[in-house]
């Protein structure tokens, strides 16, 4: 089998190639990202001398760039992880994340289409559901949930997934969805919560939190959600959504001091900032169809999975410090003169 991997480069797609190229050697695997910001190259650097990993820089929003990939590379399948993903920047410019998460998955799709109908397997959110109430610990996001986006992120990502039923329907493009909940682990860009909250207690710098900290995230280790990707790529039915979560709901703000506390930091450290507009309160996913149809189940508890991250940052400084200097935007031009 050949999968192509859009946003291989960034955090959840990085550790999904780490994962499947060393677990398939037989298979091939070829990365397309176009390494914007949050597209770090050094976060596979490491495969690129494996024989059955390619990489290529394309925007997936350029069609005659990927209608030419895909007739050099004929992929069987293709899982994409490409997506602008940060809600505040979405705020800021809403274009940008219509052009990449709906037409430039769109591009891709249309690909698929003309080059033998390509399995197509979407990364998407439990965002496109909106929120839950703070005082309904009974209510979880499931698969037939109406979508109801807050904010200009994840109305990009539902717009891509009803553009992916559609097509299923009217082409018959065989589609799946998963749909997870916050993501931590190695590799995630240092913008979102918890490598900022690392990163600023190592220096004794000040933690904005939004708000009072109330908001509520479901936390499931990255290496699950990979290990719930490949399940559904082998096993999961044509034209099905699966809901992947943690089973570990945590405010905001006890996430935060869960770190301060692994680091030995005061809580002091804490600094509460204006909310963010149209912020969710509560996120919760019912993962019970993926672990009674396909047998995934979690391998990570957030209490063990936390420390295991928070330490992957503290030992990997270096990582971050490229990042916040910049110097981490060389590394494939670096490659390319090798």
């Amino acid at each position: 089998m050949k999968y192509l991997v859009t946003g291989g480069s960034g955090f959840v797609g990085s550790n999904y190639l780490h994962y499947v190229v060393n677990k398939y050697p037989e298979d091939q695997f070829i990365c397309v990202d176009m390494l914007t910001y949050a597209g770090n190259f050094n976060n596979i650097v490491s495969l690129v001398d494996k024989p059955n990993f390619k990489f290529y820089k394309i925007d997936i929003r350029n069609a005659e760039a990927i209608d030419t990939l895909f007739a050099k590379e004929r992929p069987d399948c293709v899982i994409n992880f490409a997506a602008e993903s940060h809600v505040d920047n979405s705020i800021k410019n809403p274009n940008l994340f219509s052009e990449t998460n709906i037409l430039g998955t769109m591009t891709v799709m249309n690909a698929c289409r003309k080059h033998g109908n390509v399995r197509f397997h979407q990364i998407s959110t439990d965002e496109v559901y909106g929120d839950l109430p703070l005082d309904r610990p009974d209510l979880k996001f499931k698969e037939d949930t109406p979508i109801r986006p807050s904010n200009p992120y994840s109305a990009a990502k539902a717009g891509a997934d009803m553009q992916l039923m559609a097509y299923q329907r009217t082409y018959g493009l065989p589609i799946t969805i998963s749909r997870c909940s916050n993501n931590y682990g190695a590799y995630q860009f240092p913008e979102k919560l918890i490598p900022v909250v690392v990163s600023k207690a190592l220096k004794n710098e000040p933690i904005p939190i939004y708000g009072k900290g109330e908001n509520i995230r479901d936390w499931v280790h990255v290496d699950d959600h990979n290990n719930a990707i490949d399940l559904i790529l082998h096993k999961g039915k044509i034209g099905e959504i699966y809901n992947i979560g943690g089973h570990s709901e945590k405010k905001n703000l006890e996430v935060v001091k869960t770190i301060l506390n692994i680091l030995k930091k005061d809580e002091s450290l804490i600094s509460f900032v204006d909310d963010r507009p149209g912020h969710d309160l509560r996120y919760a996913i019912d993962s019970s169809k993926i672990e009674n149809e396909l047998g995934w189940s979690l391998s990570h508890t957030f209490e063990d999975g936390i420390e295991e991250t928070v330490d992957w940052y503290v030992n990997h400084q270096d990582w971050i410090e490229d990042i916040q200097s910049g110097e981490y935007r060389k590394a494939y031009e670096k490659l390319l003169k090798r």
